[in-house]
């Protein structure tokens, strides 16, 4: 069998694994605990309101929609998804890990699984050169765009991930109070989000962001300083999407990549 389609297929296979177990983790649940209970047992302020939540529906869709295009016999010779390899599947792996550690309460385990995906990811994102490679409206949307929207999401869990492993490790932020501790972070991600507005003018990826940033605002409307900084990164962001757009008009390449 033509390495090519063997790599489509482990694609396809990974997809459907990592769906079965996200949706087991919360049916059974897994460890009889529900993903959503646990992370409530964390204090912290670098957390999203509930609905937040919702984007994971949105990822497997856009991922499952990956998943079929690279599948398709016109893209087993994809010189562009073939520079992916078998990183989607190695995503895939993370994923699974990170939510058997988590529902099994293994705190200290998932940041290390967190981080693998969040690198696998970026290393991806920069396989595929999203925001530097002009390509088709085909590969826009089931290719650049899932990865953009996985990335985003990553990125904040994986702050949020930190947050709380010190939490459970009874960190005490060096004095520093836990609500200025979440404004640096906030902070962070303006700071992260300016480099991806300038640096690829990704819309999605901001985007993203801007619904993360939001649902915190929205959680920790108890807390001023921290609903006030982050409405007021959300607001930033939004600004940036704007920048984007300009970069994005921009940095396009005369050369069409792939198909």
């Amino acid at each position: 069998m033509n390495r090519n389609v063997v790599r489509q297929i482990v694609n396809i296979l990974a997809y459907l694994a990592v769906v079965v177990v996200n949706s087991l983790a919360n049916i059974l649940p897994l460890n009889g605990l529900n993903t959503g209970e646990i992370s409530d047992r964390f204090q912290v302020f670098f957390v999203p309101a509930g609905y937040v939540f919702a984007i994971w529906g949105l990822i497997y869709i856009v991922l499952g929609a990956f998943a079929v295009y690279q599948a398709l016999p016109g893209q087993s010779e994809n010189a562009r998804l073939g520079r992916i390899g078998y990183l989607f599947a190695a995503s895939g792996a993370a994923n699974i890990a990170w939510l058997f550690l988590w529902h099994y309460e293994q705190f200290l385990w998932t940041l290390p699984a967190m981080l693998a995906l969040l690198l696998i990811l970026i290393a991806i994102y920069l396989r595929l050169n999203i925001g530097r490679t002009a390509v088709s409206a085909a590969q826009r949307w089931l290719v650049d765009l899932p990865f953009s929207i996985y990335l985003g999401w990553i990125s904040v869990a994986t702050i949020a991930n930190v947050t709380q492993m010190l939490y459970y490790l009874g960190w005490n932020g060096w004095g520093i109070a836990p609500e200025m501790w979440a404004v640096v972070l906030l902070l962070v991600v303006a700071a992260l989000s300016t480099a991806m507005a300038i640096a690829r003018g990704d819309v999605a990826y901001l985007f993203v962001i801007i619904w993360a940033v939001a649902g915190i605002a929205v959680k920790q409307q108890a807390t001023p300083l921290v609903a006030i900084t982050a409405w007021a990164v959300a607001a930033y962001v939004g600004f940036l999407v704007i920048l984007a757009f300009i970069v994005q008009r921009r940095s396009s390449t005369p050369v069409q990549a792939g198909r």
